[in-house]
């Protein structure tokens, strides 16, 4: 219609006016944010560590990273490595309309983000069918956990799905909140530590579609199950439990809503902490574990392994005549007994006593108290470790993938930061180590990676610059002997005076790539050898709880060798670790903690420069920078600024790497300053890509401005048109839906009248199709008028609206309820005093109903306590009758005999008489004594 109004030629018109309003509007928006653009790397700092240019200066690297900070700004490239820094409050990046902003764009082309990094390698796996790894590291408080679950978010919800695939995205998000409750807790430096290290495989189709994962754990803490240092917490389950908990739960697990009553829960002396709401968390972890899978059965015997683990822990022993250890307390046995299913006498044998083999024959031998002790918690760290580890194969039961066909994966390590605290122990060795293990394959793996794309795009080699009985004592005494003479290593005895002053005897330092570290060597040797007595085992195959039964089989093998130690199991671990990430893409996270009091907005450059040292960010900074600091496809590099030069401008006609070189050629870089690789080109100076940067913000000034002076005269026939075009649609609608509302207007009243006439036909009949309508309306109709004439009092209810018969039931019912409303409403509001009158009335009503002729009229008059006034009775009879208490008065006529004429006379009664008085003088005086009855 639009065409034929204005013809092809207006409308070819009005759609070049549109683009080229359109565009307008975009060289405005360059207009206004184009000063900003020049000055932001002032005032934000650079977005990619790659292109400062005193790349050597840690200064100059601390300074960008605050700038950015302060601006909130808390994620920071060196190339394709992102630095994270923990704002400690939210933000509000990560929302829904975030992912969809960040899903396939390209990498540098938006601010960076942690769902950049996430799309990154969601879209090279794709693209080069292989598999990645994402590396998160950094220091304990640091945000590792955070960001693994933004990664684990945006592949829940950018991935492509399916109801099914749905499902794995529930549960691959849902096994972190359940991972957390049972693995993590908190310690003087964060209030949710992971206290195991966690990689996670995510699995995907070829399409794209997360079809699976896979969780592997490493050397989870499990000291902490028996003992907290001061500040510190046991594992969030045990609060959540005991504060969340339904009270039929915990009756049913014999526990109190009192965490202060368990000794496994009150060595750290904080069982509340503020940021954490254990209540809440436990909903989360409930809501969790029935979406992975986990039956009713299953979470009943897991919710009675961890209440044991508490009863366990208040088991108390005193020592019987002999010496031996003897239970104290067997309320607390009872319920170990009764929650893991294991009879009364096998646990509390073998708790008490250990089983040696002599020659053919085995011995009980009786424990002391202090064994028995040392027997009660090994079992607890068995039991907890053991349900632990069938947790995390519980949950792979459910992410595992159907499909044996070939997929890709893209893994995530979460493993727990580089820990230094006033007293370090065995568990913090262990942690560090893991830590260096890493550091070495993160340095080897960047190096490699530089090289190769060097080598896949041709450049010269030369570009590349590359960076350079035993007893806790005896132990001590053995690494000394050992290792005495490395550098990186101090004893007490090796020290010199100096340092031996802050060196206890039982002490080590080491020099750690992050630091020094001094350990307490005290408990090294029991937490390594992390021994539990055979009859500990075998107590625990007794038990009836299903996962106390997994994890204690009967068919484990009863070896005499000794088992291995923690640190030989966790190496071989970290070997098998070395060995997945080896074969994957790597990518990383690294994770800064700006301040030690987990403040919003305070930046520690004396801790933030320590953590840039040891996660050896300058070192891949440097290495980044070795050979070009800036490289980009050439389609990109073309798209972008392609403007520079009138030859690329507005459309390249040949092949991109052509259009790169005709502009670098335009643009004047020198030969030194850029190489050409087969599909990118490389910048070797960020000034120089700033310089073209800022030139690029200059034309598209220019260009704007160039717009708008040729396309000035367009507007006023634009705003013609459009306006013309607009009043047309606008009053061809506007009559269209006039019509429309009129023809379904008339069609409704049409529709109702035809049911009201067949309605009033058929009121007296049944309920049916036909009435069922109208009888409702007559309902409504009735109910409606009967509120708005509603009677006001008890006497005025013959006034009640009369009920049509299908409603004459309930206008009783209603009439009812009603009278006994406004009789309560009545009794709420009466006076004391109008009480009485009432009272009065009833008893005189007694007495005159039906003997007295004026009885109707005078049932509404109040009685008053008197009809005559003190003051108006003569004073001198006043006084002749006061001592009597006058009560009431009454004027009253008395007739004569003879001509009846009237005679005004007063009557009073007193407490004892009644009296009749004329004026001054008491005519007649009735003693109420001398009446004996009426007539």
């Amino acid at each position: 219609d639009v065409q034929v109004q204005f013809g092809k030629k207006e409308e070819g018109h009005r759609q070049a006016l549109r683009t080229l309003r359109s565009l307008e509007d975009r060289c405005n928006q360059i207009l206004r944010n184009m000063e900003a653009s020049l000055t932001a790397r002032d005032r934000v700092g650079i977005q990619d560590f790659v292109l400062l240019d005193p790349y050597t200066s840690e200064s100059a690297f601390l300074d960008n990273l605050r700038k950015r900070f302060h601006e909130n700004l808390i994620y920071t490239y060196i190339g394709t490595l992102l630095v994270s820094v923990n704002p400690y409050k939210d933000l509000g990046i990560y929302s829904k309309k975030q992912m969809d902003t960040y899903m396939g764009v390209n990498f540098f082309e938006l601010p960076p983000h942690i769902y950049a990094l996430a799309d990154n390698v969601f879209r090279t796996m794709l693209s080069e069918f292989n598999n990645h790894f994402i590396l998160i590291s950094g220091e304990s408080g640091s945000g590792k956990t955070e960001a693994s679950k933004k990664i684990l978010q945006f592949y829940a919800v950018s991935c492509p799905s399916t109801r099914l695939l749905n499902n794995v995205g529930d549960r691959l998000l849902l096994s972190n909140p359940v991972l957390e409750a049972f693995g993590n807790a908190k310690t003087l430096k964060n209030d949710n530590s992971s206290r195991f290290g966690k990689y996670m495989d995510i699995q995907f189709d070829y399409r794209g579609e997360a079809v699976g994962g896979h969780i592997l754990s490493y050397l989870l803490e499990k000291s902490r199950v028996v003992h907290q240092n001061h500040g510190e917490r046991n594992f969030h389950i045990f609060y959540q439990l005991v504060e969340g908990g339904e009270e039929d739960l915990l009756r049913w697990l014999g526990l109190e809503r009192n965490c202060k009553n368990y000794r496994y829960l009150v060595q750290g002396d904080c069982a509340k902490v503020s940021s954490i709401n254990d209540k809440s968390d436990w909903k989360t972890v409930r809501k969790a574990l029935s979406v992975i899978d986990f039956s009713e059965s299953d979470t009943e015997h897991l919710f009675a392994i961890i209440a044991s683990v508490l009863h366990l822990g208040n088991l108390k022993f005193e020592a019987d005549a002999r010496g031996y250890a003897t239970v104290k307390n067997y309320q607390e046995l009872h319920w170990v007994s009764k929650l893991l299913g294991i009879p009364n006498q096998v646990l509390q044998q073998g708790l008490t006593h250990r089983k040696i083999e002599a020659k053919t024959e085995e011995v009980l031998s009786p424990f002391s108290v202090e064994h028995a002790v040392y027997a009660r918690d090994a079992l607890a760290k068995a039991i907890y470790g053991r349900t632990f580890n069938w947790l995390v194969n519980k949950i792979n039961e459910s992410l595992a993938n159907q499909d044996s066909s070939r997929k890709m994966v893209i893994g995530l390590l979460d493993i727990y930061g580089f820990e230094v605290f006033s007293v370090n122990s065995f568990e913090q060795f262990c942690i560090n180590y893991c830590n260096e293990k890493l550091q070495q394959l993160f340095i080897q793996l960047t190096l490699k990676s530089e090289q190769e794309e060097y080598e896949l795009e041709g450049i010269e080699d030369e570009e590349c610059l590359r960076p350079g009985e035993a007893t806790d004592l005896t132990f001590l005494e053995k690494m000394e002997e050992k290792i005495g003479g490395h550098p990186h290593f101090v004893t007490h005895k090796l020290a010199d005076k100096n340092t031996r002053k802050t060196l206890e005897r039982g002490d080590f330092r080491l020099l750690h790539y992050a630091g020094e570290v001094t350990y307490c060597v005290v408990g090294f040797l029991d937490k390594n050898n992390d021994l539990l007595y055979r009859s500990g085992k075998e107590v625990m195959q007794h038990s009836k709880n299903a996962i106390i039964k997994h994890c204690f089989p009967s068919s484990e093998p009863d070896s005499k060798k000794r088992p291995e130690t923690v640190v030989t199991q966790f190496k071989s671990s970290l070997v098998g670790l070395t060995e997945i990430l080896m074969s994957k893409e790597p990518w990383y996270v690294r994770c800064i903690k700006p301040n030690e009091a987990k403040q919003p907005a305070k930046f520690d450059d004396v801790l933030v420069r320590h953590q840039i040292k040891y996660l050896g960010l300058m070192e891949h900074l440097r290495v980044r920078r070795a050979g070009f600091a800036y490289r980009r496809r050439y389609e990109i590099f073309l798209q972008r600024y392609k403007a520079l030069c009138p030859d690329t401008w507005p459309n390249w006609k040949g092949t991109p790497e052509a259009g790169v070189r005709c502009l670098i050629k335009h643009l004047g870089y020198k030969t030194d300053e850029y190489k050409f690789g087969r599909t990118k080109i490389f910048i070797r100076h960020p000034r120089t890509l700033f310089a073209t940067e800022d030139a690029f913000q200059v034309c598209k000034h220019q260009l704007a401005t160039r717009i708008q002076a040729k396309y000035k005269g367009w507007r006023v026939k634009e705003d013609y048109l459009r306006q013309k075009e607009a009043a047309t649609k606008i009053e061809n609608c506007w009559r269209g839906l006039m019509a429309r509302k009129e023809r379904e207007r008339r069609a409704w009243a049409v529709k109702v009248i035809k049911k009201f006439i067949k309605g009033f036909m058929t009121r007296n009949q049944p309920a049916c199709i036909d009435n069922s309508e109208y009888l409702a309306y007559v309902r409504q109709n009735y109910l409606t008028r009967l509120k708005e004439n509603l009677p006001k009092t008890v006497l005025e209810m013959g006034s009640w609206l009369t009920p049509p018969p299908i409603i004459k039931e309930v206008s009783e019912l209603l009439q009812n309820i009603y009278i006994r409303y406004l009789v309560r409403q009545f009794v709420r509001e009466i006076t004391p005093q109008r009480k009485a009158q009432l009272l009065l009335k009833a008893q005189t009503s007694s007495m005159f109903k039906g003997k007295k002729e004026s009885y109707p009229f005078s049932v509404c008059r109040p009685f008053v306590d008197t009809r005559i006034a003190l003051e108006d009775i003569n004073l001198k009879v006043r006084q002749t009758i006061q001592h009597e208490h006058i009560k009431y008065s009454v004027p009253v006529v008395k007739y004569d005999r003879n001509g009846f004429r009237p005679h005004l006379r007063q009557l009073i009664f007193t407490q004892e008489a009644a009296y009749l008085v004329e004026e001054t003088k008491i005519k007649q005086r009735i003693d109420y004594s001398s009446l004996k009855g009426t007539k």
